[in-house]
């Protein structure tokens, strides 16, 4: 190589190092391959007798309705179902926010109701009998926990606890504040989900970014973008994971020691990017947001490019898609499902704004084996879209809960409707 030729091929390099330090072959698309575009689902509702579709060998009911935006279901040890009732807020800095609100063009209510649900099945009928305001009066609340008798609701801003007495139907109470977490103006993704550990010594807190890919700075995106984990008074904070714009849906992979999170990607970059994925989750680990996704491909919105964060970025274990938007998971870790479903993992995807073509808007299963995925996933609740060609779409999926009797839950915020699937025996 000539003088010349190295010369050159330095300063590329230190020009563009997107294109040289951290190139990665796969099979991705090129970023603005397409051009990127707001494409909102027009939500019509089921009418009478409609529902999703299962596979064969599986019944779907209505569980509830009646509800405003239920959004998270969490099951005490009772059977009774809390389901957090809660919206985005639109503002005049809020400027998309979809794969997580439920933005539709039938959509005009921005108003929260901010409450807890209680729901109650008295009859075994597989049908709420009872429906009581459990809490209300909260800021976006989401994630809920309960560990002995106290009950931890993550508020968008803070995390609360609560006293739980068995069976009660309200709690009045006023909670404790365990910690704060960061919202501010920019807030996009608002939800905190959170869990808790084998020992129930922990708590992992998910805090989405507040922008698409930080273009409202850094400084808003402190302690955000990450899975926090604390102890239960709220004490010894650290980042158990970071990089991460937007995971909702955590949980623990059966007879293992692996946190699992379901992760909405980035957005803009056109519909054949990026990537939504479900991935273990390494403790200490870096997942990309926002210098980078999917390993190392550079997002070139970025400009404070930090070199050593985007060399250690972790190649996510599972695709989903581009723009489905993951939110809710569990692991089915009952019997009375078939035993294919047995350890795997649901994922519902509430379904894309920023694609042309509708993605997502179904409930998806990945076979697991030995603690770690056997197999792609594979659709499992579906029939949330309507009419494909005028992007129509019945429903949206948002969270997944099991039941005692082996049942799952299926909220679907922007019906109000949450369907029980139950296997045929």
């Amino acid at each position: 190589m000539t003088m010349k030729r190295i010369n050159f091929f330095l300063l590329t390099v230190l020009l563009v190092p997107s294109m040289h330090l951290f190139a990665q072959t796969d099979t991705l698309s090129a970023a603005y391959e397409s051009k990127s575009v707001k494409n909102f689902s027009d939500v019509i509702g089921w009418k009478d007798g409609e529902m999703p579709k299962a596979p064969a060998g599986f019944t779907v009911t209505k569980y509830a309705d009646g509800l405003e935006n239920p959004r998270k279901i969490y099951v005490l040890p009772n059977g009774d179902v809390l389901v957090a009732e809660a919206s985005t807020i639109k503002t005049g800095v809020m400027k998309v926010g979809a794969e997580v609100l439920g933005a539709a063009k039938s959509e005009n209510k921005h108003v929260s109701v901010n409450r807890i649900t209680l729901l109650r099945d008295t009859k075994g009928s597989g049908k709420a009998d009872v429906k009581e305001t459990f809490l209300e009066g909260l800021d976006q609340p989401f994630g809920m926990l309960l560990i002995g008798d106290q009950l931890y609701v993550a508020n968008t801003g803070a995390l609360l606890r609560y006293p739980y007495r068995t069976g009660e139907t309200k709690i009045t109470e006023k909670p404790v504040k365990i910690m704060d977490l960061q919202a501010g103006k920019h807030n996009r993704h608002w939800t905190r989900n959170i869990i808790t550990n084998a020992d129930e010594s922990k708590i992992y807190i998910a805090v989405g970014s507040g922008t698409n890919v930080a273009e409202d700075g850094m400084a808003n995106e402190i302690m955000r973008a990450n899975i926090l984990e604390i102890n239960k008074d709220g004490s010894g904070l650290k980042t158990y994971a970071s990089g991460l714009r937007n995971p909702v849906g955590m949980a623990w992979a059966p007879g293992t020691h692996t946190l699992w999170a379901a992760v909405n990607e980035r957005d803009e970059l056109g519909d054949h990017l990026v990537p939504d994925y479900f991935t273990s989750v390494k403790p200490g680990g870096f997942y990309g947001w926002p210098y980078c996704y999917w390993g190392q491909h550079i997002d070139t919105r970025v400009k404070a490019l930090q070199s050593d964060l985007v060399k250690s970025a972790i190649v996510p274990d599972i695709s989903l898609g581009n723009h489905v938007a993951p939110l809710g998971m569990i692991f089915y870790t009952r019997n009375e499902f078939p035993a294919k479903y047995h350890n795997g993992a649901f994922i519902a995807e509430h379904g894309s704004w920023n694609s042309s073509v509708l993605q997502g808007y179904k409930v998806v299963f990945i076979p697991f084996r030995d603690g770690k995925p056997s197999d792609q996933p594979e659709d499992f609740l579906t029939g949330f879209i309507a009419n494909m060609d005028k992007n129509q779409v019945h429903g949206r999926p948002v969270d997944i809960a099991m039941l005692a009797d082996g049942s799952i839950l299926v909220t679907d915020d922007v019906t109000n409707t949450i369907w029980r699937i139950k296997a045929d025996k």
